[in-house]
């Protein structure tokens, strides 16, 4: 492509370099780069030659959902493993491919844990338990994040009618959204903090990029009430925005955001394949601009 090159890198171990991992970003130093015998330590050390873009970003046509393990265990000489096997054997194959023969190891040995025959969920769902905890899932994943406070209990007043079926309807909603995209995005569920009844926030690219209340205050004659209602469209609208920030460098622009909406026709009763079809059509017009 336009504006690629070879060279070489090579400087101190404080000096910054930035990488892109099969379209995932990421920003650290040549120190932490050579700080194991392994392939990384051979591309950084000035032996071999890396592909760079015009804006200064090296180029490795690997798999990105993995290579943060791979910085954080060289970073710090261990690192919180992913949960199951499907993802531990892919990120087994990352280690192996730069020689991180240490995680190599530390993977083998978990998978043999594991056992052979054990029965993994298809998909899961943490339940939040502190802000911090929280705040640190959505720093460190790469992928679009959607949450759902869900606590009844925070309620000051009655509920109006329709209000328990239409706070159930969002959880039915969102364990729907979870089992078709868990492998897309991470869901998490908080049942304990906020003073929110019921409400979805969304994330990409670790940053919040909608949120959805679902209840509002109304006045009866002699008393308040706390209404929940379910805005299913709206809702799924924000998922969809949500898979735009799938491997992607930056923020969707504003038109392919809105591509998404209402008048795109989205529902959460189409197939996985009109979704798919659909959010690549929005894609392809928008690397076109």
């Amino acid at each position: 492509m336009s504006g690629e090159h070879k060279t070489v890198i090579k400087g101190n171990s404080s000096k910054y370099v930035k990488l892109n991992v099969g379209g995932s970003l990421h920003y650290t130093t040549i120190g932490t780069l050579t700080k194991q015998d392994t392939m990384l330590r051979a591309m950084f050390s000035g032996r071999m030659e890396v592909l760079t873009d015009s804006e200064g970003w090296i180029l490795i046509d690997r798999n990105g959902q993995y290579f943060g393990y791979l910085l954080n265990f060289l970073r710090d000489g261990t690192v919180a493993l992913p949960e199951s096997r499907r993802e531990l054997l892919d990120l087994l194959q990352e280690a192996k491919y730069f020689l991180v023969q240490d995680l190599v190891k530390l993977v083998e040995a978990h998978l043999k844990r594991l056992g052979k025959d054990d029965v993994e969920p298809k998909c899961r769902i943490p339940l939040i338990t502190s802000q911090r905890e929280e705040q640190s899932l959505i720093a460190t994943t790469v992928r679009p994040v959607i949450k759902l406070i869900c606590n009844r209990h925070n309620n000051k007043y009655s509920y109006t009618p329709n209000s328990d079926e239409n706070f159930l309807r969002n959880i039915e909603l969102f364990d729907r959204l979870a089992l078709r995209f868990s492998g897309r995005v991470l869901f998490l569920k908080d049942v304990l903090g906020s003073s929110e009844i019921c409400c979805w926030s969304f994330y990409g690219h670790n940053q919040k990029i909608a949120e959805v209340c679902c209840t509002s205050i109304v006045y009866g004659e002699q008393k308040k009430h706390t209404k929940v209602e379910f805005p299913e469209a709206k809702i799924f609208e924000e998922a969809l925005n949500c898979l735009l920030y799938e491997n992607r460098h930056s923020r969707p622009d504003l038109e392919l955001m809105e591509a998404t909406r209402m008048g795109s026709g989205a529902s959460a009763s189409q197939s996985d394949e009109e979704i798919e079809e659909m959010l690549d059509r929005m894609r392809t017009s928008n690397n076109r601009k």
